[in-house]
């Protein structure tokens, strides 16, 4: 079966991916979707809708964690010039040049899920100007390869995002914080040198 150009990935948020459709998602792929959004796609629902903050700061790239727990708080310490956007939008000033934006999320169905709606709503329009959106960020959610179907959800998440990344399982991070002085992954290194960051340096 081809897969076409058109958005399945903007299904209802409770639609199951359809596994027989793509193919899977290689471990670290960087891949290139949706660069902006779409007047078909419909305004999501409030209550699947991330909340907004109206800020000032400005940053070279906000991480914005689409669930608890996605790994926002963790690459704003690895990455220089970088925030944590604490699960909400951030929305600059009337006027004001938008926030560049990078959503996060763990790989799990709950994370991709969150991810698929808070794509939908950028795609949707209904943040204006305020925001432009980067891509997206999936950090595995446990070590070794992903089942069949969170791949397929994943593939299909890609081609609603101008770019895609995805980071390995760390275990050592499961024991202590990420800056433990040890170098960032070859992955989070990747990652940033697309996105023209700098690594913090984690030596002791």
């Amino acid at each position: 079966m081809c897969v076409t150009s058109t958005n399945h990935w903007l299904r209802g948020a409770t639609t199951q991916p359809n596994p027989l459709v793509l193919p899977p998602v290689p471990a670290l792929a960087r891949s290139h979707g949706a660069t902006a959004p779409q007047a078909s796609v419909p305004v999501p629902d409030t209550a699947d809708r991330l909340p907004r903050r109206r800020t000032e700061q400005t940053t070279h790239v906000w991480w914005l964690g689409t669930h608890g727990g996605a790994g926002e708080s963790t690459l704003t310490g690895l990455a220089a010039e970088t925030q944590a956007a604490h699960h909400a939008w951030p929305v600059p000033p009337s006027q004001a040049a938008p926030h560049r934006v990078v959503l996060v999320a763990r790989t799990n169905y709950a994370g991709l899920l969150s991810a698929q709606r808070a794509a939908t709503e950028w795609a949707s329009g209904s943040l204006d100007e305020g925001v432009e959106l980067l891509g997206l960020v999936l950090v595995a959610d446990a070590p070794g390869r992903l089942p069949k179907p969170l791949r397929d959800y994943a593939q299909l998440l890609a081609g609603g995002v101008p770019r895609l990344w995805q980071l390995p399982w760390i275990d050592s991070w499961r024991l202590g914080p990420a800056l433990a002085g040890v170098a960032a992954p070859k992955a989070f290194l990747g990652l940033f040198a697309d996105l023209s960051l700098t690594a913090h340096s984690t030596a002791e």
